[in-house]
């Protein structure tokens, strides 16, 4: 800014000099000739620097002085017409330079402007460019053939091709899933999604990817982009889960089978005794096979599937993550149901003991017997409520329902007028005492209240809810 000022202020002095040089010039000489025209030199200076009202005041004080020191002499009459004309010629050349660097001057802060902006998207294209590159995740763009115009590094491992080898192959030979989206070149609508697909690697190894892709207009054509994630490992992992909890509810499961065969073959051995000791079937070989069967049966029931302590995964775990998991599958299914969910959280909640997969599951049986249970009700409300307590966690899920109208066998299998088998609660409770927890129902308050108790992190085993007092009989039917 000081330089440009500088030269500016340089022009004004040598435009003033200028004129007071032409006027003394004109002044001094005395022969016919009109120093006029040398005017037109400072005025373009003055264009150059002042603004429009300041060019046509020195416009006006070199008109005055070209008619003072003018030679030759005439009327009024002639006079004034030709001041005029000096007048606007001054002053129009003193205007055309002031326009001509206005716009030289708009045109320099354009190109600046242009400049900055070439930079700035030159910059960010250095930075997308290294995002793109340095991703973890496969990226592909392809034109309206599906043929890959770009890949970067990720791409080039993910579907085991050399570097530099995708582009220029169609996308179709590694995700044949995108050989149904619409034609872009044909179909103008833009598709912005994702899918889980099959993929296939250079060495026809399959996997599973998730792609989400997106069309685009270029003026080149349209375009298609797709971000590719092999998601095996997760799926191994989901897989082994499922596994996993399918074996830890059928040993529970089979558990409670047994215990149900021993009290049917309790029963029928004492009958057998009694009859045996009648004597009126002793040697009665049916009767006799009848009680090896009897006694075979007993033996199989006996053998228990227990759980060690090995099956559990419990780990100290963020129970608020678990719950955050929990209110992005009910929250949907609550609001289809028409049921208004409250949630009473509190804040610094210690780590707990827990097995976040059995947990979720656990919630999510109460949370649909909850469901069921409010599907005729006039209030449709459930409340979940966390709160830590001395060396415990509850977790209380809690509906405006009817209730429950006994709850002696509420936790036993196998029960009378129970949804399905009546597993429900007898899995569950048994899948929260695998990790230190416990479920128990709350009968003092209205509706129907189940309470889920987890051991904080770190606490005493002695402190934990079921240390002590778990026994295979307990208190408490599914509904």
């Amino acid at each position: 800014m000081v330089p440009g000022y500088l030269e500016a202020n340089s022009r004004v002095i040598l435009a003033a000099g200028l004129i007071a040089a032409i006027a003394l010039v004109d002044s001094r000489v005395d022969a016919p000739i009109s120093f006029g025209f040398l005017y037109l030199l400072p005025m373009f200076l003055v264009g150059t620097v002042w603004r429009r009202w300041q060019i046509l005041g020195t416009a006006a004080v070199c008109t005055a002085l070209a008619d003072m020191f003018d030679a030759f002499h005439f009327m009024w009459s002639v006079t004034v017409p030709q001041d005029i004309l000096v007048f606007s010629a001054l002053g129009g050349a003193g205007l055309f330079a002031f326009e001509i660097t206005a716009r030289r001057r708009h045109e320099r802060l354009h190109l600046e402007e242009v400049e900055q902006e070439s930079a700035a998207r030159k910059a960010a294209e250095e930075q997308l460019e290294f995002l793109i590159d340095s991703s973890p995740a496969a990226i592909l763009t392809m034109d309206a053939d599906f043929a890959i115009l770009r890949a970067n590094a990720a791409a080039h491992r993910l579907l085991g091709v050399a570097p530099g080898k995708l582009p220029g192959r169609i996308v179709h030979r590694y995700i044949p899933a995108l050989a149904r989206v619409p034609s872009i070149r044909q179909n103008g609508q833009a598709f912005r999604t994702g899918m889980q697909c099959r993929g296939e690697r250079e060495n026809r190894e399959v996997f599973l990817a998730s792609v989400f892709f997106s069309t685009y207009q270029t003026a080149v054509g349209p375009r298609l982009a797709a971000l590719v994630v092999d998601a095996s490992e997760e799926l191994r992992e989901r897989e082994e889960s499922n596994l996993e909890q399918m074996l830890a509810g059928s040993r529970i499961l089979m558990g409670a089978v047994s215990h149900e065969i021993r009290n049917v073959c309790g029963a029928i051995a004492v009958s057998y005794e009694n009859l045996a000791r009648a004597g009126a079937l002793r040697d009665n070989q049916d009767f006799e096979a009848l009680g090896s069967l009897v006694e075979t049966l007993n033996t199989v029931a006996s053998l228990e599937l227990r759980q060690s302590a090995a099956d559990s995964r419990a780990s100290g775990g963020d129970l608020a993550e678990i719950l955050g998991d929990l209110r992005i599958v009910l929250e949907p299914y609550c609001q289809e149901a028409d049921i208004d969910v409250h949630w009473e959280v509190e804040e610094s909640l210690p780590p707990v003991w827990v097995d976040r997969h059995r947990l979720l599951q656990v919630l999510l049986n109460l949370v649909k017997n909850s469901a069921r249970a409010l599907e005729g009700a006039a209030e449709k409300r459930m409340d979940i409520q966390v709160s830590a307590g001395r060396g415990i966690v509850s977790i209380r899920v809690a509906d405006s329902g009817p209730g429950i109208v006994s709850s002696e066998k509420l936790f036993q299998p196998f029960q009378r007028g129970a949804e399905s088998t009546g597993l429900g609660l007898y899995i569950s409770r048994a899948f929260m005492r695998s990790f230190r927890g416990d479920l128990r129902y709350d009968p003092a308050l209205p509706g129907c209240s189940f309470v889920i108790e987890l051991a904080v992190a770190g606490s005493p085993v002695d402190n934990h809810p079921q240390a002590g007092q778990h026994g295979s009989n307990s208190t408490v039917t599914t509904r």
